[in-house]
């Protein structure tokens, strides 16, 4: 079936678990809304824990969100960890309870600690399951679940050799939101005038990263008294947004300062560099959109993943790479300034990260989806 066909059947049921973390619930949009694209009828449920954030972004999409008491057990501290542990059988139980309202025809776990208990559930009760795994070291709980669930979706091929092989592998690359790609496209006949502007988007994640957060505005300092001042357009995460809009006022700076950008795809058309995290989310963003980057690795990610995320577009010539450890202001501005004034390079960036870009990945994945229905 090609891309963007329609197979008219009945009503789907499908029930994604995720969360967390933005970069691990907008694959799983992107999924459901090539689902919609297949199907007559979709009722697509999202199953997260007690986050805001999470309710409000699938609120903006309009799907339906049930949340379950679960939590991770990265970073808790001993007394905290034994908490979460004793939530696990009433998650499990309450995964139970979704699954048998909501009878799913399939059930897709997006890698978060939501997934864990809601794809055992939905396991156990002979629901077709599968999970994706967004990064190139698979996380604690695809890493359980690897070895019970129908089939493992991959983005990256280094996962493979990580994952059980009792299931079936399917690499796939992230799903990327199709929204961003018609908007992106838009801007790309929309020539700047040499010289007249630069757009640097400063992305950490959705919850913000906090060295680009208390780097920034010296960052932009440092460059406004060299004559060089860029359009910013940064996302800082809720928790330091009034701190970080309060440092670019006091230090005279241009910026959009947003604790949460809404409109990513106009954000991502105006960029003509990114400085951002290296989440599997924003690597294939990048590489789908072609957008040439200043990737910093967060260095407590999980096996370093972070860092062998952004290698991929770095080894092809798409991206640069600080690493945290050698990060300074004055690296970031060096940097930013050269890019500024000679943009030949970043030309050359965008079109080694469009060709890394897998813009298919939602449709593979719903391809594989439909095949297990069946």
């Amino acid at each position: 079936m090609e891309p963007g066909s329609r197979q008219r059947f009945s009503r789907v049921r499908f029930m994604v678990a995720g969360g967390g973390t933005g970069g691990h619930l907008f694959p799983g949009i992107a999924v459901a809304k090539e689902l919609e694209t297949r199907f007559e009828k979709v009722h697509v449920l999202f199953v997260v824990g007690h986050d805001r954030m999470e309710q409000g972004i699938l609120s903006r999409y309009g799907y339906e969100a049930k949340s379950i008491d679960v939590e991770g057990l990265k970073g808790r501290g001993w007394g905290r960890g034994i908490t979460v542990l004793f939530k696990l059988p009433k998650s499990f139980f309450q995964s139970m309870s979704i699954l048998r309202e909501f009878s799913p025809n399939v059930v897709l776990g997006m890698g978060a600690y939501s997934a864990g208990p809601l794809c055992l559930a939905a396991k156990l009760m002979g629901i077709p399951t599968a999970i994706h795994e967004q990064n190139s070291y698979p996380g604690f709980t695809n890493r359980l679940l690897s070895g019970l669930v129908d089939r493992v979706f991959i983005s990256f091929e280094e996962s493979r050799d990580k994952i059980k092989k009792a299931t079936r592998v399917v690499l796939t690359g992230n799903p990327v939101r199709d929204e961003l790609f018609g908007v992106c496209e838009k801007g790309r006949h929309e020539k700047k005038e040499e010289g007249k502007s630069f757009t640097l988007l400063v992305v950490g994640g959705s919850q913000g990263a906090r060295i680009f957060n208390a780097h920034l505005p010296r960052v932009l300092s440092l460059m406004k008294t060299r004559g060089k001042e860029p359009e910013v357009i940064h996302q800082t995460g809720r928790a330091d947004y009034e701190r970080v809009k309060e440092d670019y006022l006091r230090k005279g700076l241009k910026g959009e300062v947003l604790p949460f950008i809404d409109d990513m795809a106009g954000a991502y058309r105006r960029a003509d560099l990114v400085v951002a995290r290296a989440g599997a989310t924003t690597i294939f963003e990048l590489a789908a959109l072609g957008k040439p980057s200043i990737l910093v690795p967060f260095p407590h990610a999980t096996n370093d993943h972070q860092r062998i995320n952004a290698l991929t577009l770095c080894r092809a010539g798409a991206a640069e790479m600080i690493l945290q450890k050698e990060f300074t202001a004055e690296r970031l501005a060096d940097l930013l300034e050269k890019f500024m004034e000679n943009r030949e390079p970043l030309k050359v960036m965008a079109e080694k990260a469009k060709k890394m870009g897998r813009p298919d990945a939602a449709w593979v994945i719903v391809d594989q989806l439909v095949e297990m229905m069946r």
